[in-house]
């Protein structure tokens, strides 16, 4: 039984951790410089929403990881992925400027997206509240079922956080292969559009792969609380 267990842990860890690793993984071996590259992943960018007309749309360098602001109309990328010449720069940028491109037609799938994941920042902190409070309302109750529904409360809220992120990841697929991997045939020598077909898979999952790292907070709760 400790085997199986163990066994089943291993195995849960890998399930919620693998992505998370396979996104990094992807995003850092196609990361190296390539000085043949006319341009940055910003000022790709930047030549991007020129061509589309999408001239009030900033392209800024951010340290909370890459990603566009349908509120604030930016593109933000990290500072490699700005400053870089590498296929990695230049794909993630491409896929942060279809969001771009996904706000200004409208498309609805966008705005649901950003409305969810609002909803999933109130969610995942009451969920963590609750995690929190648990054993001191066991304390004042001595009751079991109060816990147990608690609890049972608290890793449902959590958990609805990557349901929602996976329900949203088709604006992701949309963003990366119905219009940046387009974009790229006109970029890219044809050699280096397979990575840049994995960078934005990578790019695609990022956020479903995250929100899968967050269920790790469940169980340090677990363990710091000792339920």
């Amino acid at each position: 039984m400790v085997v199986l267990a163990i066994i089943g842990a291993i195995a849960l860890f890998a399930l919620i951790l693998g992505p998370q690793w396979w996104v990094r993984s992807t995003m850092t071996s196609h990361a190296v410089e390539r000085p043949d590259f006319p341009g940055t992943g910003g000022e790709l960018a930047r030549h991007l929403l020129d061509e589309h007309g999408l001239h009030s749309v900033k392209v800024e360098i951010t340290e909370s990881g890459d990603h566009y602001s349908p509120d604030d109309k930016a593109v933000r990328l990290s500072k490699g992925n700005h400053d870089g010449r590498s296929v990695t720069a230049v794909a993630v940028a491409a896929h942060e400027v279809s969001h771009a491109m996904q706000d200004a037609e409208h498309y609805a799938p966008l705005h649901l997206r950003q409305k969810l994941a609002r909803h999933a920042k109130v969610i995942e902190s009451v969920g963590g509240l609750l995690l929190v409070a648990t054993p001191f309302i066991f304390a004042l109750t001595r009751s079991s079922a109060v816990l147990a529904l608690q609890t049972v409360l608290a890793l449902g809220i959590l958990g609805a956080t990557v349901a929602i992120h996976a329900f949203t990841l088709p604006t992701e697929l949309d963003a990366s292969f119905k219009r940046a991997l387009p974009l790229l045939k006109h970029y890219l020598p044809e050699k280096d559009m397979p990575p840049a077909r994995r960078v934005l898979k990578a790019a695609a999952f990022t956020y479903v792969a995250s929100a899968l790292v967050s269920l790790i907070d469940v169980a340090r709760w677990f363990r710091i609380l000792r339920f």
